[in-house]
């Protein structure tokens, strides 16, 4: 692998800001339905009931909402990935800070989920996207703290390598 990086429009780095501007929209708007105290704009359907999920004991942690929480964690990842490259510390450690701290959103997420399945036994689609979207940004993680453990560029463009590159190395 040439020791110059190689950098792309589709590195794992850039995809995860994509995917952080749609979470930051999404949570950003049920953090303004907290503030407003306003219904959600939902899917009328048998298992989805925004207002009941919104409104549940489990929207709020510690006295914090969920949503505030939420967003607070998409601009903090934001901000780890904006810095990477520039503050000391994070230049040799943001990956993996950064895989931690979505880490954690991946796995509060799973909890998230399970919550509306079984103990409020229905759905906010606004907060399943989110959690879809946080999923999303794990994988990127992963592949980026995989690469970075493995020696390679970790914002490389996300390619398979030709199986005669891969020979000739």
């Amino acid at each position: 692998m040439d020791s110059v990086e190689k950098k792309t429009l589709f590195s794992a780095r850039n995809l995860s800001f994509v995917v952080l501007f749609f979470a930051i929209i999404v949570s950003g708007y049920l953090s303004y339905l907290k503030v407003a105290n306003v219904q959600a704009v939902c899917i009328q359907g048998s298992v989805f009931d925004c207002g009941t999920v919104l409104n549940s004991a489990y929207s709020v942690f510690l006295g914090v909402p969920i949503a505030w929480l939420g967003l607070g964690t998409n601009l903090l990842v934001v901000a780890l990935l904006l810095l990477e490259d520039r503050i000391g510390i994070l230049q040799e450690y943001g990956i993996v800070l950064t895989f931690a701290v979505v880490l954690f959103a991946f796995v509060f997420s799973i909890w998230l989920v399970y919550v509306q399945a079984v103990l409020i036994q229905a759905y906010c689609p606004w907060c399943l996207t989110h959690e879809a979207l946080i999923t999303v940004l794990f994988g990127l993680s992963v592949w980026r703290l995989w690469r970075w453990f493995n020696g390679m560029e970790a914002n490389e463009e996300l390619e398979v390598e030709p199986e005669a590159q891969l020979q000739a190395q």
